[in-house]
């Protein structure tokens, strides 16, 4: 304890200070064996299918005076034009329970907590998970069950994704049972453990969060069956 009165002079001669105290002579310590990274991307086997968003058929698209979801040149882009409004397309086939997916994200018209992402294991539109990029370079796994919406990986910062516009993202999700990890540009993000949704459809999204038109290309899709 530190005090802030003055010290009580002291008649008797003072012990010299040791300011470098002997130590005992330390134990050896075995080295450990360099251990590999750990595959977290593991028992990936044949590719399932690659989608190059040339086939209309296979998205649900859309046009309102709210914005859209519309087939370009080898990609799909969500456009959003009004304010706080969410737009998402979803892909007909096939149902997937157990797989490895990647696409490409790359937002043109985006700001601050806008958002943009995958959609996972879709039944109905009140059933999903939804893996979100923000605009201000955080990211997230929110899921609804019957409508009721939690988040079992809330909000966190990426450093993977610089802030704002124009960007590009290569999602990445790894699935099988339960247990699902997540991918940006290669880097690990995060993992979450969840039964709820089994199985099911994959999907594209946007919301714009403000006052602001969000844009954002999709391509390059590519889904790896994981051998169990």
């Amino acid at each position: 304890m530190v005090s802030s009165e003055s010290p009580t002079p002291v008649s008797e001669v003072t012990a010299t200070v040791v300011w470098f105290p002997p130590t005992a002579t330390p134990t050896p310590i075995p080295a450990k064996p360099v251990t590999p990274t750990p595959d977290l991307r593991p028992n990936l086997g044949e590719m399932l299918f690659s989608d190059d968003f040339s086939s209309p058929g296979s998205w649900s698209l859309s046009q309102t005076s709210q914005g859209g979801a519309a087939l370009g040149h080898n990609e799909l882009t969500i456009a959003i034009l009004e304010p706080r409004t969410y737009i998402y397309s979803v892909r007909s086939e096939p149902v997937l329970n157990d797989f490895y997916l990647e696409i490409t994200a790359s937002p043109t018209l985006c700001r601050e907590a806008d958002e943009y992402g995958l959609l996972l294991r879709l039944t109905s539109p009140r059933d999903f998970y939804r893996f979100s990029l923000s605009c201000d370079s955080q990211v997230r796994l929110d899921r609804l069950v019957n409508g009721a919406a939690s988040s079992p990986q809330p909000w966190m910062f990426s450093g993977v994704i610089a802030p704002g516009a124009p960007n590009i993202a290569r999602l990445g999700v790894w699935a099988r049972g339960k247990e699902m990890r997540f991918f940006i540009n290669d880097q690990f993000q995060f993992t979450v453990s969840d039964p709820l949704l089994p199985s099911g459809n994959i999907g594209v999204f946007a919301r714009s969060a403000g006052e602001y038109a969000v844009t954002v290309n999709f391509s390059d899709l590519v889904v790896i069956e994981i051998i169990q």
